[in-house]
């Protein structure tokens, strides 16, 4: 069976393309040439081009037959890293479109397509969708604290209170502090009244 190894450096991949009819072996040897190429030169992108085969008046694989060359990859040197596209020009029968849907449900990358575009834009896609940073400053930490222990840290001192009352002078520097009480000596000023007496009537008379 006649066939041919191309490397296309657009978004590198290696594209394998094949002719005539392929059976379960032909197919498992063609894969495992695919995954070595890919190996040999670092690349993780693969392109498996059908588009030569003629599909014949019956199916060439049957589901099971799929199935099982599905689970030879990790054998025949496929990894998880590696895309395989497998482009068709007719699939009358859903065989690619079967292949890479039982790779998929496998867990491996595995995807049909009848448009070549398609193909290289799929695979071209590994490398992932440039990413746009934004810079953004360092977060600081603000310091969050209870109105309580603000009160308690910064108030201002509390105004002193004196009270005054005759015989004692009371002091009150605080309130809410225990009650400092003195006794004056100096007895608080008496209040002295003085009336003028009335001239006696016998005064008077005189």
């Amino acid at each position: 069976m006649p066939m041919e190894i191309q490397i296309i450096r657009a978004q590198e991949f290696v594209r394998l393309g094949a002719k005539g009819r392929f059976d379960l072996k032909a197919s498992k040897a063609v894969l495992a040439q695919l995954a070595a190429a890919c190996c040999k030169r670092g690349i993780n992108q693969a392109l498996l081009d059908l588009r030569a085969l003629q599909p014949g008046p019956k199916p060439m694989f049957t589901p099971n037959d799929l199935v099982r060359l599905v689970n030879t990859f990790r054998e025949i040197g496929f990894t998880h890293k590696q895309r395989l596209a497998v482009l068709y020009s007719s699939d009358p029968y859903h065989r690619a479109r079967l292949f890479a849907f039982i790779a998929k449900l496998r867990g491996w990358r595995v995807q049909a397509f009848d448009n070549f575009e398609s193909a290289v834009t799929w695979l071209a896609a590994d490398a992932g969708p440039t990413v746009e940073t934004e810079f953004t400053p360092v977060a600081k930490t603000v310091p969050v604290r209870q109105l309580a222990e603000v009160l308690a840290t910064k108030s201002a001192p509390s105004p002193e209170i004196v009270v005054k009352a005759p015989g004692h002078v009371r002091r009150v520097v605080n309130p809410g502090k225990p009650v400092k009480t003195r006794s004056s000596s100096a007895a608080a000023p008496a209040i002295v009244r003085k009336f003028s007496q009335p001239a006696s009537s016998s005064q008077s008379l005189r």
